[in-house]
């Protein structure tokens, strides 16, 4: 883990937590990832973030993933770089990555948890970030 970073900026930690969702099933769909790409591209709060750095944030949850409390260690780092008041905003884009490929695994669904969990979110939030996410993806 020699690129793991001490710590993450804002940007990183909305990205990591994108990333651990999409990753936490061992595979990264292609949807998902387009999805990580597509709000990085063109949300406000990513307006000046270096495209690099996905690599590198992507490394670091991978990194993390393998070690034992990894995942205590992840949700320290993107708990020390989030601002409280982008909590939420962390939520929604782990939603929207967990639904973008149209199917929620079992095991997407304990990450978004523990997301909901680590970072505090109101359950009443949730379910309408919960509910915006699914009705954004549905299909016809």
């Amino acid at each position: 883990m020699a690129d793991t970073p001490a710590s993450l900026s804002v940007q990183d930690a909305l990205v990591a937590v994108m990333i651990a969702v999409s990753a936490s099933d061992e595979q990264m769909r292609t949807p998902e990832l387009m999805a990580i790409q597509r709000m990085v591209n063109h949300m406000p709060v990513f307006a000046d973030y270096d495209m690099d750095r996905l690599r590198v944030v992507a490394q670091t949850v991978f990194d993390l993933f393998e070690v034992e409390d990894g995942l205590d260690a992840l949700f320290g780092l993107i708990r020390d770089a989030l601002p409280e008041r982008l909590y939420e905003t962390a939520y929604a884009l782990a939603c929207d990555v967990a639904t973008a490929d149209g199917t929620l695994r079992e095991i997407e669904l304990r990450m978004l948890e523990e997301v909901r969990e680590e970072l505090n979110i109101d359950r009443l939030h949730a379910a309408a970030i919960e509910w915006g996410a699914r009705v954004r993806h549905l299909r016809v």
